[in-house]
Order: structure tokens, then sequence, then C-alpha cells
């Protein structure tokens, strides 16, 4: 049999003190008397909702004890739901109550009928959110900082799993802002040379005069300003992993060294004469067309078969089903979390311009506002004009009727559990199936092992 929900009361009048544990004999009903006597059931009993009258001992006739007591309650359980209850003369309380983070308020005198559907509504509203924090967790792949539902993802993730233990030269290719980065950090943690250096150098960032002496170190009095000796990047990253971001940016001279180091993985510094011997592990990436640059003459053909032994595409965000709302709910718990915000989640029209906008920035673009919504939002949901997006028009459908058939219900399956938070009752009630047909659809397509 299921164990009842635990419901705190802290109140200090005995008639209703029992008053409530009559009228809430559904739940498991904890009653405290004091602010130290509710705190020190809340860490008991880890209540998922309280019932907090402002007026305690020894300040009864004012709010100082009861709004000590949220301040604690919210501080040791931030995602418990505080409910207040204050007096009918008591709104300036109940409003800062609000913003210390109490879930809602209830004035006296007590309604039973109505207190019991905002007690059941925080109850609910809870479980929606531990269930939205479990998803975010189950999101989250066996590669550090990659959250995603999305099969296109997966299959990105099992690549970087099964190639990450070789010594293959790996190459990166995905827009900007779609975690290519990630990508080869994962590739070398999951990688014998964990414990060794991950060196990482954009080659775009860097001028082209100054990139071959970063990469391969020089010799003191190689040129003006070479004061010392010093190792280049390559060179420190012995050992371990040597990340080149945006190689589709090498200049071409350096290009050509750059083929004899992964041919003969050895490096002479600039100013000097002597081959010293490198094991590193390379890892490249770029968000350009390396085709197109071959055929411009701007990337030569030989560096890039290799450094080409696997290649790993990632897709756009816009191409991942599911996965917009999902990070964007990842990022809202990230910000509220560091930024102590009272945000609790996305309105449903934002949810759905969220998965439907384009993202020419892809996760990083997602990521910025996500966060700039968190600190402009003026309520506890996060709505279209926080995140500066637009109403948003469904896409256009495909042809195939079977395709057709296949990526909708795919894409229904993905899109309804992440706005759904997960919660089959509400994703099989918007998708008007009974429970036991979504089951068989998620099995169907491996939705859930891949979430």
């Amino acid at each position: 049999m299921k164990k009842p929900q635990k419901l705190l009361v802290i109140e200090d009048d005995p008639g209703m003190q029992s008053q409530l544990k009559w009228g809430f004999d559904e739940y498991e009903v904890i009653i405290s008397g004091s602010r130290t006597e509710g705190v020190v059931a809340l860490r008991r009993h880890e209540p998922f909702v309280v019932l907090l009258d402002l007026g305690l001992p020894p300040d009864a006739e004012n709010a100082t004890e009861g709004l000590a007591a949220l301040e604690e309650i919210m501080s040791l359980s931030p995602h418990t739901k505080v409910i207040v209850v204050t007096g009918n003369d008591d709104r300036a309380n109940a409003v800062k109550a609000i913003s210390m983070g109490a879930f809602d308020f209830y004035q006296k005198p007590i309604e039973l009928d109505i207190l019991s559907l905002i007690v059941s509504r925080a109850f609910h509203v809870h479980a929606l959110e531990r269930e939205n924090r479990l998803l975010s967790n189950m999101a989250r792949s066996a590669l550090s900082g990659i959250v995603s539902s999305s099969p296109e993802m997966q299959k990105v993730c099992k690549v970087t799993e099964k190639v990450a233990p070789t010594n293959a030269t790996i190459l990166i290719l995905g827009e900007s802002g779609t975690g290519k980065e990630l990508i080869a950090k994962a590739l070398h943690d999951l990688s014998p040379r964990v414990n060794k250096r991950f060196v990482a150098i954009n080659c775009a960032a860097i001028p082209e005069n100054l990139l071959e002496s970063e990469l391969f170190g020089y010799e003191k009095g190689a040129f003006t300003g070479a004061a010392k000796q010093t190792i280049g990047r390559i060179e420190y990253a012995n050992g371990g992993t040597l990340f080149l971001d945006e190689i589709g940016d090498m200049p071409p001279l350096l290009q050509t060294k750059m083929l004899r180091f992964l041919q003969e993985r050895v490096v002479e510094r600039i100013g000097g004469r002597g081959e010293i011997p490198v094991d590193v592990r390379v890892v490249c990436a770029t968000h350009q067309n390396i085709e197109e640059l071959i055929s411009s003459g701007a990337f030569r053909e030989d560096l890039y078969y290799r450094i080409s032994e696997i290649t790993v595409k990632i897709p756009a965000l816009r191409e991942r089903a599911g996965d917009a709302v999902l990070l964007a709910r990842h990022f809202l718990i990230k910000y509220t979390s560091e930024m102590g915000s009272a945000v609790k989640g996305f309105t449903t029209d934002a949810v759905h311009s969220i998965e439907h906008h384009s993202w020419k920035g892809n996760v990083r673009e997602l990521e910025n506002r996500v966060k700039r919504a968190v600190i402009m939002a003026d309520g506890p949901s996060i709505t279209l004009d926080d995140l500066e997006l637009s109403a948003s028009e469904a896409p256009p459908a495909l042809l195939s009727l079977r395709q057709v058939r296949e990526k909708a219900e795919l894409g229904a399956l993905i899109q309804a559990m992440a706005m759904c938070d997960g919660n089959i009752s509400q994703a099989a009630e918007m998708l008007g199936v009974s429970r036991p047909t979504l089951y068989d659809l998620l099995d169907k397509y491996q939705v859930r092992d891949s979430s």
C-alpha cells in the first residue's frame, strides 16, 4: 500500500492543530507548535508541503517568528512548498513571504475545502518539479556535460564512447554552439589519457604569425623577443589530448607542418634543429565545410584524411527533436539555482516556441536566452517576451505517409514527454492515448532508453 504524503503543520493553536489534522486525514500530518520544533520536524520527516502560521510564539502577535521559520525552511529545503497562513489584516507579510519563496498564502478564517485545494495543488506542483529534475538528470548521457534525449544526439554519444579508448585522430563537425568542445573533452575523459592534460587551442583566435609558435614552441633567440626557450601546446599536451578547434582556419603553410607532425609524431621548435617525439591524441573540430575548403584550395586534402580517421558530426539543435525544451529546463534549473531566482518554469507558448525556434546559435544561443530570461522575468514563469521569441508555427509536414507517421509519432512522443516533464499520465492525456499504449510507443521508439 502506498504511504500517504507527509504534510508538516507549524501552528501553535491546539484547536487549529486538531482541525487541520482531522481535515487532512489523507496525508500523514506532522504537527509542530514552534519554529524550533518545525525545523526539527522538517529535517526528520522531509515533507513536500508545509502549512506555516506566521504568528508563532514567542511573538505570536507579529510575523517575525513565522518569517524566520520560512527563511530556515527555504534554506534547508528549497524545493519544499510552503503555504503561509495569515490573519485578515496581514496581507503585507503574506506578500513578503511570497517574495521569500513561499508557494502560496491563505488568510484566516480557515475553510478546509479551499485550503485543501491549495495543499493538493502544492503537492502536485512539487511532484511535477521533482519529475523535471529527475528527467534532467536522466537526460544526461554518460558523457560529462551532454544533456539530450534525441536519437540524433544519442548516436553521437555512442560513437564518442566507442572511439574514446582508441588513439584514432578524430574530426568533429558541427555548427557553432553545438558543443564540439564538450565532445572533445568527453573523448579525453573516457580515454586512458584521462589523468593527463587536455590542451585546447582555437586556431581562429590566434593571429597567423603567432599560431606556429603557440603550437610548436620556440628556442631562445629564434626571433626578436624570444628571450627564453618555450615549449608549444603540442609538446605541452604530451601524454594527453590536443584539441585543435576551428582547424579549418589554420593557415596553409602551417597545415604542411601539422601534416608532418601527425605523420611522424615529432615536433621541431622554431629555431631548433632537434626532433622531439610527442605522444599525444589529436582531436580536431570545425564549423566550416571542409570539402568546400579543399575544393577552393584553402585546406590540404591529405591533412583532411589524416585528421579524419573518424568523423563525428554533431547535429544542429533544430535537428534534435525534443532537446531544445529539455536543455531549456536544464539551464533554467542551473541559473535559478545560481541566482536564487523564484522562477519555476516556462509558459506553454514559450515552451512551444523553444521547440520550434530555428536556434541559429544552437545550444549557446539557447543558454544565453534562458539565462537572460531568468534575470528579466517578473513572474514565476518565463514568457515569450522574457526569451525575446515570437509565437511559433508548427513545422511543415513531410510527403511520405510512412515517414509522416513514424516521424510524427517519435517527435510527438519526445515533445510530449519534454513538455510534461516526463509525467506519463499527462503525456498520455496530451497525446490522447492510454498509459499502456504510451508505454508501448516509448518501447517501440526506445525513447525511455535514450532519455
